[in-house]
């Protein structure tokens, strides 16, 4: 995380959502996975844009590019300021081998994207 960014919490119940990234005369919203959400914007714009964005996203399937170049079918485990975790998406199956990855943060949109539909 860079060292400038300020923290972002919903006002409603405290949660981080993001943060805002001074820019210029500005600030760019980031998101929990490191990911540029906004051009430079006003601090108000910002702020709507995370708390618009919210957490949903975190629980929808993304892919997992791997080292051969394929593409892996993952669900977001745990994220933080640290690394971001993910797991292949085995359905609920809870027979299933769990298989994590672990990514440094900010997430490369290159190596982690999500799935379409």
């Amino acid at each position: 995380m860079d060292g400038d960014w300020i923290e972002h919490r919903r006002s409603d119940d405290g949660e981080r959502v993001g943060w805002m990234q001074p820019v210029d005369e500005g600030f760019v919203a980031i998101d929990l996975l490191g990911r540029r959400r906004t051009d430079v914007v006003d601090w108000l714009a910002a702020e709507e844009t995370l708390d618009e964005l919210g957490l949903s996203y975190l629980a929808d399937p993304h892919e997992l590019k791997l080292d051969d170049g394929s593409w892996l079918r993952v669900r977001i485990a745990e994220v933080s300021s640290a690394e971001i975790r993910v797991k292949k998406d085995d359905w609920g199956d809870m027979t299933a081998t769990q298989l994590y990855y672990t990514l440094p943060f900010p997430v490369i949109e290159d190596n982690l994207r999500p799935l379409e539909d």
